[in-house]
């Protein structure tokens, strides 16, 4: 009778460790969920969306439309011939040279934009895709407003925007 019942503790406990040390796909995801938290910027995620809503909201008045205006101190990374202009519309933003490279590289060739190119700047070191550059923001405004019309492709950030580079 005793042996009976330590072999079946044993068993009970064997099988309570095996189901305990089993990972699943859960315990992955939870896993990769934290580190890509911990890599945003090395803050919490309640910390980090309170900083993305300051920064989504610096609107100005051009033309009576609310446009997204962000100043950004920025300098063409990618084609040292091209000139930076004082006021950008952004389609895309990176944290690779390569995507970002490749992504203005079809502005070019499929839009047809071919004033587009990427600027790299911002807090993060961040790659801007700028569909076009302009030397005044109501210029910057009227592409912004009729960017559907110009892009063929997606345009990747959630609401195109204009960066004043400083």
């Amino acid at each position: 009778m005793k042996k009976t019942f330590y072999t079946i503790v044993a068993i009970v406990l064997a099988s309570v460790m095996m189901t305990s040390c089993h990972s699943s796909e859960k315990n992955y995801r939870e896993a990769y969920e934290k580190a890509a938290e911990r890599r945003k910027t090395g803050i919490g995620a309640e910390t980090y969306a309170k900083i993305e809503a300051e920064r989504q909201k610096y609107t100005t008045i051009i033309n009576g439309d609310s446009v997204r205006l962000l100043y950004v101190n920025a300098n063409v990374a990618i084609d040292t011939t091209d000139v930076a202009k004082q006021y950008n519309v952004v389609v895309a933003t990176f944290s690779q040279r390569i995507n970002a490279k490749s992504y203005r590289d079809r502005l070019r060739e499929e839009c047809g934009l071919k004033g587009s190119y990427v600027l790299q700047g911002g807090p993060d070191k961040q790659y801007y895709v700028v569909a076009e550059g302009f030397d005044t923001n109501v210029e910057a405004a009227a592409m912004l407003h009729d960017l559907d019309k110009k892009m063929c492709i997606k345009v990747l950030e959630p609401l195109p925007w204009i960066l004043r580079k400083l």
